[in-house]
């Protein structure tokens, strides 16, 4: 999108929606019709005579049904328009044709890991098992703050607690017990992660010894356990915590940042407080981004399912084989299955916030989501927290709750995250650092201090969705070799760390 400001957008020649760039007073005339009300900025507007039953467009695809009758200049949003019938054409594997390579290497300054990895901070790390071994893990960190243990190594950026509400009164084996598995493990080889010093109760169901396993979890060897009843309660463990956080650091401290090719970034693609104009600004902009990387031998993820129902079938049309296509069919399948299970729906979205903003069917709001993922083959369909093993722009299962989602991106290893948001997001993801992108000028001015990049102006001063994502790329570069992002510097992290419970609690 270019040139001046202007009222409103039609996003596809097939749409008989607008968008509002501006709140609209009634009497405005659009297209050739007069507002009888007033619209919001983000919400849309008619312009056509739609009948009931008859189809909504934007970006030229299905949004939903109007519920009654709509005449050109109405609002159209809850009032008037409802999911209706979809079926979709995934024409697998259809339009995947490979981005051209990007030649010239780009690299960022980066820890180069013993496994090849490479991170983008250099943290330590105390995981647990159980929810039973929460408190002390924290202990553990503010003594070690308190007696200034870190002032003797400054290329230790921090440690971080990674505490969770699960771990016991679960199956064996059952899908809860497998996502946190995976999840405990990603986090624990994470190359964010210098090293890692693990804590356990000693009776729960998610034991240390099944994850150590006597399999090398990190190459570097960087990973120290131990449980509290076998070290003889809180006080002891908390003794022997310090003393393993202190060997941990010393080895930690010989890391050095070093140019890595920006191949190294696994950059995990996020969305939260979504508004009218997430799929206009900031989730193309991201999207141009996420191939901008992927032409560089990079690799994107996109993530919450249930978030993209209703627009899978333009993924399932950019798989690299109709295997993988399939592979994210089967998923939207399992999600039907889960939530009709548990009571939900799957066109339980858009949130009220995400109405406010102008968003109005799961369908809407999937198509604007989706843009997130630029226009690279999709490569590869994960579960939560599954190692992604391979380069390029790929998919990983899990919900829309943005903590939970991203817990698993960084289980899957991405050392950043690029979070959009139009309503307003505050949070962070500690160990891997979160770059937020603002949808709207008016929300980034209200919230500079959290907000990283401005992609308003792609509506309010012509800039283009190119140009943005141009922007954003640098920006990576520069927050992967050690520039903060704003919840970095507000000390964020501490509370997001959020495993996807499935499975009944026992």
């Amino acid at each position: 999108m270019s040139g001046p400001a202007r009222d409103t957008i039609r996003l596809h020649p097939k749409d008989n929606v607008v968008i509002a760039l501006r709140d609209l007073p009634d009497g405005t005339g659009v297209e050739g019709a007069v507002l009888p009300a007033p619209v919001s900025r983000g919400h849309k507007i008619a312009v056509a005579a739609i009948r009931a039953g008859q189809v909504v467009r934007r970006y030229g695809q299905i949004i939903g049904a109007a519920k009654l009758d709509i005449a050109p200049g109405d609002h159209v949003h809850v009032h008037n328009l409802g999911m209706g019938t979809h079926q979709q054409d995934y024409a697998f594997a259809s339009q995947n044709d490979p981005l051209p390579a990007i030649d010239g290497a780009r690299v960022f300054q980066g820890y180069h890991r013993a496994d090849g990895k490479v991170g983008t901070r250099n943290y330590i790390g105390i995981l647990t098992t159980v929810n039973c071994s929460g408190s002390v893990a924290r202990f553990i960190a503010e003594a070690a703050e308190k007696s200034g243990l870190l002032d003797a190594f400054p290329n230790v950026d921090g440690i971080v607690p990674i505490v969770h509400g699960t771990g016991c009164g679960m199956s064996m084996r059952n899908e809860g017990y497998a996502s946190l598995f995976r999840t405990l493990s990603g986090y624990a080889q994470h190359p964010n992660f210098a090293g890692i010093l693990l804590i356990g109760l000693g009776c729960e169901v998610m034991q240390l010894s099944d994850l150590v396993g006597g399999r090398p979890i990190r190459a570097d060897g960087a990973l120290r356990y131990m449980t509290i009843q076998s070290e003889g309660g809180t006080r002891k463990t908390i003794t022997r915590g310090l003393e393993e956080l202190r060997g941990i650091a010393a080895q930690a401290n010989q890391a050095m940042r070093a140019p890595a090719p920006v191949s190294e970034l696994t950059v995990g693609l996020q969305c939260g407080g979504s508004d009218g104009y997430s799929g206009i600004t900031a989730n193309p902009a991201l999207g141009h981004a996420s191939d901008l990387l992927v032409r560089h031998g990079g690799t994107t993820i996109l993530s919450e399912t249930s978030e993209i129902y209703g627009a899978e079938h333009l993924l399932t049309r950019r798989a690299e084989s109709r295997a993988i296509g399939e592979a994210l069919i089967d998923r939207i399948r399992w999600w039907e299955d889960y939530t009709e299970r548990n009571g939900g729906e799957m066109d339980n979205n858009p949130s009220p916030g995400n109405k406010r903003g102008g968003l109005t069917t799961i369908l809407e709001k999937s198509l604007g989501a989706v843009a997130k993922g630029g226009t690279a083959p999709l490569r590869g369909v994960y579960k939560f927290g599954e190692i992604v093993d391979r380069k390029g722009f790929v998919f990983m299962d899990s919900p829309g709750f943005d903590p939970c989602s991203v817990t698993g991106q960084i289980a899957s290893g991405s050392n950043l995250i690029v979070f959009t948001t139009g309503r307003g997001s505050v949070s962070g993801y500690q160990p891997t650092p979160c770059i937020k992108l603002a949808t709207n000028s008016e929300m980034y001015a209200r919230m500079a201090e959290d907000m990283d990049l401005n992609c308003g102006d792609i509506v309010s001063d012509g800039v283009s969705i190119e140009d943005k994502g141009r922007a954003l790329f640098e920006l990576l570069i520069r927050v992967a070799s050690s520039e903060h992002t704003k919840s970095e510097e507000l000390g964020f992290g501490g509370v997001e760390f959020v495993p996807w419970q499935i499975g009944a609690v026992m």
